[in-house]
């Protein structure tokens, strides 16, 4: 009497359990997070103190309380954003980690993606950056350098003339402050849409694994 040989198992089931974000990359993202959170909180309460524009952010999504409340907790974001920054931006250059996962893509990958983003919105797996992300999260990259060199301008003016002359005087700066950090809130929609939308993308970031797909049923319509 001879056995059924079993299946071979899937690319998902031997994929499945792989670390795909190392502890260092899931540190850092988390800190980041948190001292994004706290800048654009506080940020929101400094601007409505004098703003640019006749426009008014609704005090309960501020932080800080008073002004001088929001800039304390701005500044300290400011440090820890700005160190971990560094620290994040060391690791990936070390490791070749920007090479592998952002860098390493062709223009014309990226303009083909978001024509088919377009239509289907998600593009990727767990774990994997498709061109359009990439993009996205090179420039938000330089973004935060932006938000901290303008910061810096507006936090000491006379200390950092070299830069408020490079922005084009201290008005100009906050103006640049402004609308980078509207760039920084709306990638931070985009990401964490995709997350929400990405099986398994956010518990990822906690475990660092590739998530367990659920067994299939006996039966079960594959």
């Amino acid at each position: 009497m001879t056995t059924k040989a079993s299946p071979p198992p899937s690319s998902d089931t031997k994929q499945a359990g792989k670390i795909i974000h190392p502890l260092f990359v899931r540190i850092t993202h988390w800190i980041n997070a948190l001292a994004v959170f706290i800048m654009l909180m506080s940020g929101l309460k400094i601007y409505n103190a004098s703003p640019i524009y006749p426009l008014q952010f609704p005090p309960d999504i501020t932080l800080g309380g008073w002004l001088a409340g929001a800039l304390a907790w701005h500044f300290a974001g400011m440090w820890l954003l700005a160190i971990n920054g560094v620290a994040y931006l060391l690791y990936g250059i070390v490791t070749g980690h920007f090479w592998r996962s952002l860098i390493r893509f062709q223009p014309i990958a990226a303009y083909r993606n978001i024509r088919l983003e377009l239509k289907r919105l998600i593009l990727h797996g767990t774990g994997e950056y498709n061109p359009v992300q990439r993009v996205l999260y090179i420039a938000v990259i330089w973004i935060v350098i932006l938000l901290v060199f303008s910061g810096l301008t507006m936090w000491k003016p006379v200390q950092f003339s070299s830069l408020a002359n490079f922005f084009g005087g201290y008005d100009q700066a906050r103006k640049i402050h402004f609308f980078a950090m509207l760039g920084l809130a709306f990638f931070i929609l985009i990401h964490v849409s995709i997350s929400l939308a990405v099986k398994g993308t956010i518990e990822s970031m906690f475990t660092g694994r590739l998530a367990q797909k659920p067994p299939k049923k006996n039966g079960a319509p594959k």
